[in-house]
């Protein structure tokens, strides 16, 4: 549905009879009224039908080839292993529970931070080391 030329159907004083025909008819000059005719041919103004039913749109380019009839097989990923025991058990005793304390963190140089209490301890999985990071005053609480 074309609604700019519905709008001007139903505004304008096109198709109009009476007073407002007669006045806008004096008061136009020659220029002016081919001014409008060019601009009613311009915008497709002459046509009575509101709906406007276009052509179908022109089929795509295939922008990407299709592949040839011969299927490359891709080589098969192998399956990740995953293994059902744990390779080690770490104890942590005093480990608070609460679920929203971030009390374990593994950072990028192979390292997990742990607050067990309040005492953070670090833990170097490449050779197992441990080493005390921080230690808080009772008063000021667990570690979170």
């Amino acid at each position: 549905m074309d609604f700019d030329f519905a709008n001007y159907m139903l505004t304008s004083t096109h198709g109009r009879e009476g007073k407002e025909k007669d006045i806008s008819a004096v008061s136009s000059s020659p220029s002016r009224e081919a001014y409008r005719k060019v601009l009613a041919e311009t915008l497709n103004m002459n046509r009575t039908r509101i709906l406007a039913f276009k052509n179908k749109p022109p089929t795509p380019v295939e922008v990407i080839p299709q592949p040839s009839s011969v299927y490359q097989a891709k080589p098969a990923k192998s399956r990740r292993h995953i293994p059902h025991s744990s390779e080690r058990t770490l104890d942590a005793p005093d480990l608070v529970d609460d679920y929203y304390l971030n009390l374990i963190d593994w950072g990028s140089a192979n390292v997990l931070a742990i607050a067990l209490g309040s005492t953070v301890y670090l833990w170097d999985a490449s050779n197992g080391s441990t080493s005390e990071l921080v230690t808080v005053d009772d008063e000021q609480g667990p570690i979170n």
